[in-house]
């Protein structure tokens, strides 16, 4: 959510008003784009400079408060997203009161990367381990998400990030936090309890399954999409296991990518289909639904929702909303010069927006129409109602089954079908649950060697959902378990859960 874009007031009076809704359809976690105050109309948010300082443009600090205490009423938790990797290129006063605030020796994307290793780091260690803590003990925050980590550097031990984590579930005195962490590189140091070398977070986001599921949706694997392909295999391999890449070679970074999570808790692993990043990454600010089939993202929607990972959706996903999401940022004329052309430069590495056509496609950041275009529109939740339903739908199937989630060791299991067709399973010998989807055409398997399609004995299949059900926009419903064998079909997805079979018949392999 990002509060200046989520309602038309742009406040967190309008946004609190929406908190009922968002209950409703079964969101338990909002994350909140950083709110850190910087310079100018509007912003992302992720150049801030004054990190104690809620930004006004959204209300007081009081309404902030009130945003929170409603969510928590409704049972929805929130968590910050913090920026601790670099400040903002305007307003940012530090240096006034020390040159010791920014490294000499490392360096980011963004500007001068923060001192946490270098000479007299430890007061700098200080202000923002005292930050993390203030945002949960003063807002009463279920927890954060800390921005770009590949970009924290700490070459002394123990990391600023464990500090940083440890701080914050300090001053939550008790209350349990949901910690997790943006980090490009996938380092599984995140994700390890402080004990076994590591951070002690509670969950990273997947872009693995983020950039096979854009490539499976578009068909094209341009830029950071290149070592993806869309295929079967990925999902399933992302199901099973978190992120595709370990460790092995990543071409278009030229070396290794990852390390080792095999042993990693699926639900640690944030997946999503949209983020803000990922939608602005492009000419137009497109959602996914603006550029790929009906059927297909409804598949795809369904195993986001159903899979053991936790998922993510963005402001007005579920509703299919009409409003594009672009970069914006309000600068000084020097500054918004400098931002525009930097936003055509890293677009550029898209082959698709290198020519002069695309690149007088890209919206101004500094133009106040820019950040007004991204403004949501509720009403679209009626309009729209097909995708809403089956986005709530899903939701309420996730919460009634247990496993889902946070299936037990060797509750499950996932295997291909075929190039674009694939299956996940939840075991538990009585209760099992099937999700079959299909990216591709119709499926027929008139040979179905794959044990996973077998119902536990004395059990027997019965369609539990299908994306492909009128009410959701789809064409038809009918079981894929055929007398033929299976039928499959085309872009969609079906759930089949184990139901006692009462002909006294053994239909354990039926």
């Amino acid at each position: 959510m990002h509060v200046g874009t989520f309602t038309k007031e742009g406040t967190w009076k309008a946004a609190e008003g929406q908190l009922t809704e968002l209950a409703a359809l079964g969101i338990t976690i909002v994350e909140v784009m950083p709110v850190a105050d910087f310079p100018g109309r509007f912003g992302w948010g992720y150049d801030g400079v004054d990190l104690f300082a809620p930004s006004w443009l959204y209300g007081k600090p009081e309404d902030f408060r009130s945003f929170v205490n409603t969510a928590h009423a409704h049972g929805v938790g929130v968590i910050l997203d913090v920026v601790y990797n670099h400040l903002g290129p305007d307003g940012n006063y530090l240096k006034c009161c020390s040159s010791r605030y920014f490294s000499e020796q490392h360096t980011t994307d963004w500007g001068e990367a923060i001192n946490f290793d270098g000479e007299e780091a430890g007061p700098v260690r200080e202000f923002y381990c005292a930050n993390a803590a203030y945002w949960i003990e003063e807002f009463h925050l279920d927890g954060l998400r800390l921005d770009a980590t590949q970009n924290i550097y700490d070459d002394s031990s123990p990391h600023i990030l464990e500090e940083i984590v440890r701080a914050a579930r300090k001053r939550a005195r008790g209350r349990e936090l949901f910690i997790v962490a943006e980090n490009e590189p996938q380092d599984v140091r995140l994700l390890r309890p402080p004990a076994r070398g590591g951070f002690g977070m509670d969950a990273v986001w997947n872009d693995d399954f983020h950039h096979s599921a854009v490539v499976a949706l578009t068909g094209h694997n341009e830029a950071y999409y290149t070592d993806y392909l869309g295929r079967a295999q990925e999902f399933v391999s992302a199901a099973k296991y978190g992120f595709l890449y370990q460790g092995q070679w990543y071409s278009w970074q030229k070396q290794g990518r990852g390390t080792a999570a095999l042993h990693i808790p699926r639900a640690a692993f944030v997946t999503f289909i949209e983020n803000h990043d990922q939608v602005a990454n492009s000419a137009r600010g497109k959602r996914m639904h603006q550029i790929t089939g009906a059927g297909k993202l409804r598949a795809m929607t369904t195993l986001l929702l159903l899979g053991p990972g936790t998922p993510m959706l963005f402001q007005g996903q579920e509703f299919a909303s009409s409003a594009r999401f672009r970069f914006f940022s309000d600068h000084k004329p020097e500054i918004s010069k400098l931002v525009l052309q930097g936003r055509a430069e890293f677009l550029a590495q898209f082959r698709s927006l290198r020519g002069a056509e695309a690149q007088e496609l890209l919206a101004d950041p500094g133009n106040p129409w820019t950040f007004e275009s991204c403004k949501l529109d509720f009403s679209e939740r009626e309009r729209h109602r097909e995708w809403y339903a089956l986005h709530g739908d899903l939701l309420r199937l996730r919460r009634k089954n247990p496993m889902t989630g946070s299936p037990a060791q060797g509750g499950f299991d996932g295997a291909v079908l075929s190039d674009s067709a694939f299956l996940l399973r939840y075991i538990d010998g009585k209760g099992d649950w099937l999700l079959l989807v299909n990216l591709g055409a119709d499926l027929w398997l008139q040979q179905a060697p794959e044990p996973l399609l077998a119902p536990p004995m004395g059990r027997r299949w019965r369609l539990l959902f299908s994306s492909e059900d009128p009410k959701y926009g789809g064409n038809g419903v009918y079981s894929p378990q055929a007398e033929d064998g299976w039928r499959i079909p085309g872009e969609a997805a079906v759930v089949m859960a184990a139901a006692r079979d009462d002909s006294g018949q053994d239909n354990s392999n039926v």
